[in-house]
This record gives structure tokens, C-alpha cells and sequence, in this order.
């Protein structure tokens, strides 16, 4: 058993997470999460209110007939109102219901809310929350107890506070949680006022609860550890109200990596990618590239200075080995890479790390493209295209030659509007003419490109579209400008990647990368099938 301190994971995804702008997870949304984090360690998942809403209801329900096999699961809710008994409160009725066996009750610490919010006087709501504790604790519960505000109280009235903290230990709360409700507190007063709690409460654990309103939320909650808090609540991948809470990605990663402490399960550090990407995809978010540790472009090198430092020596660059958190390295093409970029890029299928008149070749090529206002950062397979083009020789063929396409947007007085594409090919010697109707030119013009591809290339229907951008080039073009089309693709073979399009009409733009990612599929595939892979 190692001795470095553990740090409990505390997860409120499924809570906390949900009130962010934009989120809303279905009840098997939040049962996939809750397995997944399970999985990976988390010491406990807060799966709700229970008489906030019937899915937070339904989820408890549910998760009873699929139990977890590591975490813990949560009720959360609000200590008992004011001028009742706690037995006789709906909300603590309904969290005994739930059968959760964690509660956490949430109650005030500052003095404001107490008077401006509860109305209540400084001595009901210390008893407010002394009762609901101790409800929970006879009743056979973990009751955790999440003073709100605490960093704002602690400054406005330090004493009161504390007394707070005072009511939930003599309601009998197992963990003691301080909360940076309003994510306004700085690094150095966490840290504070969180080691002064430590030590007034040396029988309990300390916890910490911070939101992201002055970015400061990984660093405060990393400042209160060093404190001696060892219980931290978060939100996979920072999501939650107004600015978010912290993000427990980031958090765990620094715990072990940097701290040297424990938490989740041993292997679970190279599965924070994975983990950070599924809950992007189950809550329907788009990623942040540039987020620490997972992003996609957490490790990517553009400047050819850098690329070169790191094909010598990673560390140059990079502060962790990629691999590490699950993520992997990415070399960037653009108009700032040198040939050493180039070579880096494409030495393991194309060989040309030895031909510097190759790589200065291509060089030009990508500056020149991206001079019309391409990028290839997010266009891999569009950079390839681009070599195999300039390579030329056995690197590349074409597959088809077009003879025209056409589309026809049809919007009637009434109903929505229809479009038909018309696609006139050939393929092998053989002329291929197509009709596909879509909900836009673009769906329309991959059904009929795909309709006239099919019979000859049946293997384009591994290749699915998952996202398509548009950027503008040049806006002071008004109307006339130039736009910048970038399609990611799915492949089962092939994994993601991505291809882009440039040109002042945004169907001809599209064209360009639906047609790379086809070309890219039929490409590889052909090599493949000639290696016997």
C-alpha cells in the first residue's frame, strides 16, 4: 500500500454541471456518466436533488438496480427551513427516500444570506443546520456538509463561520466542506483559511468546493490540499454555472503529476482523456482544444523551432509525456513551419525526413495554401492530400474525374425549403450521373456524390461526417468573401480526421472537403490492401 496521502474524488457532474448554460443530460445521460466515473475511481458521484426535479428522482431509483462498484453516490440538498422540525421537512424526506447512502446538505456560512436570503436569525440557522445533520446521521447516512459561501462568511464574520462548521461536526457531518460559492477568493486566502478549519477540526476531513467566476478554480482547490483538505469536489471537464466549477480533469491530474498524492484508481491517469471526451460527447458540448492535459491541442507544436526541440527532445516542450493522461502529441502544419516541421510530419509514411528539397517542396505548397487562407491544424487529412499531390508518382491517383455538379435549392410559398443535388462523374471509363435530395446543398451533395461512388467504392460507407465549420477569410468581402469550410469525419478504419475547403462559394468550398475526405478513405485504403494489412 503506498503511503502517499489520498485525496477523495468527489464528482457533481450529474448537479453542479447540469446548470451550466446550455447542458441538460437525459436520465440515461447521467447514468452512462456515473458508470464511467465509477469506473475510473471517483470516491463519489452527487447524482442530484431529489425533490428539485422527477429525473433527479428517477436517477436514484435507477441507480439502485445498477449499482456502482467503487463510488459511493450522493443526495444533495438544503438543510431543513426554517420554523420546522427536520423530520417533518419535505426536503429531507426526500432525501431519506432517495436511499442515497451519502447526503450532503448545503447550509449558509455568511451572514448575508442568513439575514438577506433566509431571513432567519443567526441562531435559527445554526440550528437549522445542526438538525439536519444529525437527521441524516441517525438515519444510517454519510452526511456531508457543504458550508456555502464559506470564503465570503469567513471574511465578512470569521467567527460565525466558524460556528457554521461547529453546528455540522455536532450534527455529527463526517467531512466538512468549504465552499468558494461565488469563485471570487484568491489562491492565497484558500490556502488560509483553509489550514486555520485543518486545525480546529483535527477529527475531520476538510474539503473544498470552488467555482471558476475569477478562473482561479484548479488553483484554489490545489491550494486548499496544500492546506491539508482532503476531499475535493468538482465537475469533469469545469462545466457548471456562469463560469463553471473546477475542473476535476485538471485537478486530478495535478494531484498526482504534480503533488504527488493519490487519488481514483492507479490506472485511471491515462483514461482522463477519454473520460473528458465522453462526457463532452454524452452532454452534446463541443471540446476546448486548448484545455490543459486532454485539449487536442494540449500537445500540439506549430513553431518550427519547437517541432525541432521536441523530435530531440519531448521534455523541451512538453510538460508531461502525452501518453500519460491518455493524450498524444500533434505536429501542426502552418505558414510558421520550417522544413524540420514538415519532415516530422511526414516522415512515416511518405520518407521524406532526408529530402530537404521535398520537404521545402511541400513547404511552399502549405504557405502558399494558406496564404488563399487554408489551415491545416484541423485538417490532417487534407494535409496529406497535399503531399500526395506534390509528391505525386505513386503517392497519389485520382479516383474519379468530374464532369459537373449542380444544386438546386427549391423553397415553395409554403413549407420549408428542399434541395437536390446532381452529380455527373466519371468513374473508371464509365460515366456516373447522380440525384440526391438533403436537408442542404451540403447533405445533398454527399448523398449524391456518395450514390455515384457507391458501386464502385462501397467502402465510403464506413466514412461518416460528425461536424462541419465555417469560417470567414476575409469579412471585409462582405458578401464576396471568402470562406473557410472545415468537415471532421468518422471512419471506422481511419479513426477521426479532419479536411478542409477554401473558396468565395461555400458549396464549392464544402465540395473540396467532402471530396479530400473520400479521396484520403480511398487512398489509404489502397495501400493497405497492397501491404496485406
Amino acid at each position: 500500500m503506498s503511503k502517499k496521502p489520498r485525496v477523495l474524488i468527489y464528482d457533481t457532474t450529474l448537479r453542479d454541471g447540469t446548470q451550466a448554460q446550455g447542458v441538460s443530460l437525459s436520465l440515461e445521460d447521467k447514468l452512462m456518466i456515473a458508470e464511467k466515473l465509477d469506473e475510473l475511481g471517483v470516491d463519489y458521484i452527487e447524482g442530484g436533488y431529489p425533490l428539485s426535479n422527477p429525473k433527479d428522482k428517477a436517477f436514484f431509483e435507477a441507480v439502485r438496480r445498477r449499482p456502482m462498484r467503487h463510488a459511493r453516490v450522493a443526495a444533495f440538498g438544503m438543510t431543513r427551513r426554517k420554523n420546522r422540525s427536520a423530520a417533518s421537512d419535505e426536503g429531507m424526506r426526500a432525501l431519506l427516500a432517495s436511499e442515497a447512502p451519502v447526503v450532503t446538505i448545503v447550509g449558509k456560512s455568511w451572514l448575508l444570506h442568513v439575514r438577506d436570503v433566509l431571513r432567519a436569525t443567526q441562531k435559527e440557522n445554526l440550528a437549522m443546520i445542526a438538525d439536519s445533520v444529525a437527521l441524516m446521521v441517525r438515519s444510517g447516512r454519510e452526511t456531508i456538509f457543504d458550508a456555502e459561501h464559506f470564503f465570503d462568511g469567513y471574511a465578512d464574520n470569521p467567527g460565525y463561520a466558524m460556528k457554521t462548521l461547529a453546528a455540522a461536526a455536532e450534527g455529527g457531518a463526517s467531512c466538512l466542506v468549504l465552499c468558494d460559492t461565488n469563485g471570487g477568493s484568491l489562491p492565497q486566502t484558500i490556502g488560509q483559511v483553509t489550514a486555520e478549519v485543518v486545525r480546529a477540526f483535527p477529527g475531520l476531513t476538510v474539503g473544498i468546493h470552488c467555482h471558476n467566476d475569477s478562473d482561479l478554480a484548479v488553483a484554489n482547490t490545489l491550494a486548499a490540499v496544500a492546506a491539508g483538505a482532503r476531499h475535493v469536489q468538482g465537475t469533469v471537464n469545469g462545466i457548471g454555472e456562469r463560469c463553471g466549477n473546477a475542473d476535476l480533469i485538471s485537478v486530478v491530474a495535478n494531484l498526482v503529476l504534480k503533488c504527488g498524492l493519490r487519488c481514483l484508481r492507479s490506472s485511471s491517469l491515462g483514461r482522463l482523456t477519454e473520460l473528458s471526451r465522453f462526457v463532452y460527447e454524452v452532454a452534446n458540448l463541443q471540446l476546448r482544444d486548448n484545455q490543459p492535459y486532454v485539449g487536442i491541442s494540449a500537445f500540439a507544436h506549430k513553431g518550427g523551432m519547437h517541432v525541432h526541440a521536441v523530435r530531440r527532445n519531448t521534455a523541451s516542450y512538453e510538460h508531461i509525456p502525452p501518453q500519460t493522461v491518455g493524450n498524444r502529441r500533434q505536429t501542426l502544419i502552418s505558414e510558421l513551419a520550417g522544413a524540420t516541421t514538415i519532415a516530422a510530419k511526414a516522415r512515416r509514411k511518405f520518407h521524406i525526413d532526408r529530402r530537404k528539397d521535398l520537404q521545402r517542396k511541400v513547404l511552399a505548397a502549405v504557405q502558399n495554401m494558406e496564404n488563399e487562407g487554408y489551415q491545416f491544424e484541423a485538417a490532417d487529412a487534407s494535409f496529406e492530400l497535399l503531399i500526395r499531390r506534390t509528391l505525386g508518382g505513386k503517392w497519389y491517383r485520382r479516383f474519379w474525374e468530374l464532369d459537373h455538379y449542380r444544386c438546386v435549392i427549391l423553397q415553395m410559398s409554403k413549407g420549408q425549403p428542399g434541395t437536390e443535388a446532381i452529380v455527373k462523374l466519371s468513374v473508371n471509363g464509365q460515366p456516373v450521373h447522380t440525384v440526391a435530395e438533403g436537408d442542404g446543398p451540403v447533405n445533398a451533395l454527399d448523398g449524391a456524390l456518395r450514390k455515384a461512388l457507391q458501386e464502385h467504392y462501397p467502402a465510403i460507407d464506413e466514412l461518416h461526417l460528425v461536424d462541419y465549420k465555417v469560417r470567414v477569410v476575409n469579412p471585409r468581402a462582405g458578401t464576396a468573401a471568402r470562406v473557410r469550410v472545415v468537415i471532421e469525419f468518422q471512419d471506422q478504419r481511419l479513426g477521426y480526421f479532419g479536411t478542409v475547403g477554401v473558396d468565395e462559394n461555400i458549396i464549392h468550398a464544402s465540395w473540396q472537403a467532402l471530396t479530400d475526405a473520400i479521396e484520403y478513405k480511398l487512398l489509404n485504403m489502397a495501400e493497405a490492401k497492397r501491404a496485406g494489412r
